[in-house]
């Protein structure tokens, strides 16, 4: 939704026409290149990609992948061709092949990086990732508005009851606690709030923050 309001115009407010529920999970990105790029690090890659304007490649498969490589462009001033996938297998396909350059992807490639067929400079998270800690973050680098971590929730139309918004809430809280439901979200590389933040009010604080961040899209190259 707020991705989809990022792009086109749509008939409602992502802000005004829903009222928050819960967060449900987030999940950060990781910023991946092929094995043989000569740079080490995210400081080196950003002036590789100056000194090599719109001669480096990416994969792209979705709003997100697309809106994070608009931003790091526009953030550090750097162009690159972006290659449209069908899905993310193709994508790490030409990755380890070496016939693209750069991937912002889902943290289950990371197997890759630890076994040397792909490197990893960054992740879009808060804070570094449990399965990647030498990683990172896009903050710690200094491109704070590329830490942009995807996050879900549950909203219900705007005007919903107070009462029914607290059911509603209940479930949620009730369904996260179950054991199978946090076993199949961490297989995904998801990781679920912690309880105390499984509210309203947490949901729509991420909410504004997300749309603060995202009206650099519209100065961006994407």
């Amino acid at each position: 939704m707020m991705l989809t309001a990022a792009f086109h115009s749509l008939p409602y407010d992502v802000l005004k026409d829903f009222t928050p529920i819960s967060p449900v999970n987030k999940a950060s990105k990781v910023h991946y290149a092929r094995k043989m790029i000569p740079v080490k690090d995210l400081n080196e890659l950003i002036v590789w990609l100056k000194v090599n304007p719109n001669k480096a490649s990416a994969g792209v498969t979705t709003l997100n992948y697309r809106l994070l490589n608009g931003l790091f462009q526009h953030e550090t001033g750097t162009h690159y061709t972006l290659v449209p996938y069908r899905g993310a297998a193709p994508v790490i396909q030409d990755l380890l092949a070496g016939n693209i350059d750069l991937y912002f992807g889902a943290p289950d490639q990371l197997p890759l990086v630890r076994a040397g067929g792909i490197k990893a400079y960054a992740v879009t998270g808060e804070m570094r990732s449990a399965l990647a800690p030498d990683i990172p973050t896009f903050d710690e680098m200094g491109l704070p508005t590329v830490s942009l971590p995807a996050w879900q929730g549950f909203f219900a139309p705007s005007g919903t009851p107070t009462e029914v918004i607290s059911k509603l809430n209940t479930a949620v809280l009730d369904a996260l606690a179950d054991p199978a439901v946090q076993s199949r979200l961490a297989d995904l590389g998801a990781e679920i709030f912690p309880r105390e933040r499984q509210t309203p009010e947490v949901l729509r604080a991420l909410q504004k923050a997300g749309a603060a961040k995202l009206w650099v899209r519209h100065r961006a190259d994407v």
